[in-house]
């Protein structure tokens, strides 16, 4: 009996529109005592088709975790409790922050294979000293700023 089927989308950077761009780091749904599924996709334009799916290599659930998304022109740089791990993305326009919880039962629970168990509502997420830092967007000769760095 599956007691945590829900997709935690934590759809760190997101514009709004058909040809959006996106940023997503998400726990896919699991069984009970089987592995936690790591999922990522970046959208460009509208466009994804960057997924990526990986076994973290910590139970993600047994403690809170420092995940850091450094962001600029030139990469996107991921850190799961300050460990690096980075895919160059290049963005050409402003994106907000999102964190959700959702039923993506259809392509995130082994093919759909494991339904959602509506009986283990509520799902909860829990936020421990989230913080947001960004930089107004001006142009992209900005070299100036530290935001545009690809040095941490």
């Amino acid at each position: 009996m599956p007691w945590c089927v829900y997709c935690h989308n934590v759809n760190l950077l997101s514009s709004t529109g058909d040809k959006h761009d996106e940023i997503d780091f998400e726990f896919l749904g699991n069984e009970t005592g089987q592995p936690y599924i790591i999922h990522t996709n970046i959208f460009i334009q509208g466009v994804g088709n960057r997924e990526e799916q990986f076994y973290p290599w910590f139970d993600p659930s047994a403690d809170f975790h420092n995940y850091t998304i450094h962001w600029n022109p030139s990469l996107v740089a991921v850190f799961i409790n300050y460990g690096n791990y980075g895919v160059p993305f290049p963005n050409q326009q402003a994106m907000r922050a999102y964190s959700s919880i959702w039923n993506a039962i259809n392509w995130a629970t082994r093919g759909g294979l494991v339904k959602m168990d509506w009986n283990s509502a509520p799902f909860i997420a829990y936020y421990l000293y989230m913080q947001l830092r960004a930089c107004p967007f001006i142009d992209w000769n900005m070299s100036h700023s530290r935001w545009l760095q690809n040095i941490f």
